[in-house]
């Protein structure tokens, strides 16, 4: 049965449920520092072909190295056979570095020089872009950005401004803003507050069963907890698209900045049942409908230890995103629902 379909038929029943989501184990080596817009286009004209593709001509630059989250999606692109960018982003407070990333699966590694994001930093990218670009070919470089919520919005404008196409795995910014900004600029871009594929597969399956049954919970209270890494600096995005879908079906008046029970403290995310090697790295969710007399209630959870599913996902987004650019057409801004439907998932 599939993830939609386990939803939908889940969501039926009368009672308690818990749906379950576990991803275990992802050993993070470095320290430091997740529905984006609806698409209407159909399946078959995402679908993608990558049979003579060489993906390894590609140039990935991850930004927000060294954080955990950004050098987890450069080892998951060096597993897939992408290669990465020589030069990165990396916060203005950060000293330039060079950095090795590497792959325990694949054995495989890359020198990577990190470049802090000032005035003089961007430059140097810039300038590296150039280089770069005559290396491989103007259409083979894509970017990666896991930097900060308050650099979303002005990351973008350079990602466009200098014709690279790029996957937002940062959640924050002004997201609305964001997507008028790219869709002005005709820009290439995979934006999505979540990048494991099961996650978004659920996430499609609410907002589905939301626009078919609106308050089919009407009169339900909702609950909220949600647990991240005490480095995690803002709401969960996909805590919110999933709310989104939620109050449609319960017509709650939940107030996304006020009712969410945000859990950033490790004594907390311990007792909400989080593994003690978790800690670093971890995303646990729990949503609860409660029937006006208290008597039913339903519970949806989605419960993610380590790195991984985002990484694996993130490194899927750039091959699904290359594989638009050099189809030829305008840029424009794709969801992880246009790369599920695309089959684009490994």
């Amino acid at each position: 049965m599939t993830m939609i379909s386990m939803i939908s038929s889940s969501l039926a029943l009368l009672g308690s449920i818990a749906l379950l989501h576990t991803t275990n184990g992802f050993a993070v080596h470095r320290t430091s520092h997740c529905l984006s817009p609806s698409m209407t286009q159909s399946t078959t004209s995402l679908q993608m072909s990558t049979d003579s593709f060489d993906f390894s001509a590609i140039r990935v630059m991850v930004n927000g190295m060294p954080g955990p989250m950004a050098t987890a999606a450069a080892e998951a692109c060096l597993r897939k056979g992408l290669s990465l960018s020589p030069v990165a982003m990396t916060g203005p407070e950060i000293e330039p570095a060079t950095i090795t990333v590497y792959d325990p699966v694949s054995d495989s590694s890359a020198s990577v020089r990190l470049i802090p994001a000032t005035d003089d930093g961007r430059e140097e990218i810039v300038s590296s872009l150039a280089g770069l670009r005559e290396a491989v070919g103007e259409n083979n470089l894509c970017v990666i950005d896991y930097t900060h919520p308050s650099a979303v919005n002005s990351n973008a404008v350079f990602y466009a401004e200098n014709k690279l196409p790029f996957v937002m795995g940062t959640t924050g910014g002004d997201r609305d803003q964001l997507v008028t900004d790219m869709e002005s600029r005709k820009a290439f871009a995979v934006i999505a507050p979540n990048m494991g594929k099961q996650i978004v597969a659920m996430q499609a399956g609410l907002e589905d069963l939301a626009i078919k049954f609106p308050s089919a919970f009407a009169g339900y209270k909702l609950e909220v907890t949600e647990s991240h890494q005490k480095t995690k600096a803002d709401t969960s995005g996909t805590a919110k698209a999933v709310i989104g879908s939620l109050k449609k079906l319960s017509d709650d008046g939940f107030d996304m900045e006020k009712d969410i029970e945000m859990l950033r403290d490790d004594e907390s995310s311990l007792a909400f049942g989080v593994p003690e090697d978790a800690l670093k790295g971890h995303a646990f969710h729990t949503y609860t409908l409660t029937s006006p007399d208290g008597s039913v209630q339903f519970q949806l959870k989605h419960n993610v230890s380590g790195r991984t599913v985002y990484a694996e996902g993130t490194a899927d987004a750039v091959k699904f995103l290359m594989s638009k650019v050099h189809e030829g057409n305008d840029g424009r801004v794709y969801s992880m629902i246009d790369v599920l439907k695309a089959g684009a998932l490994e």
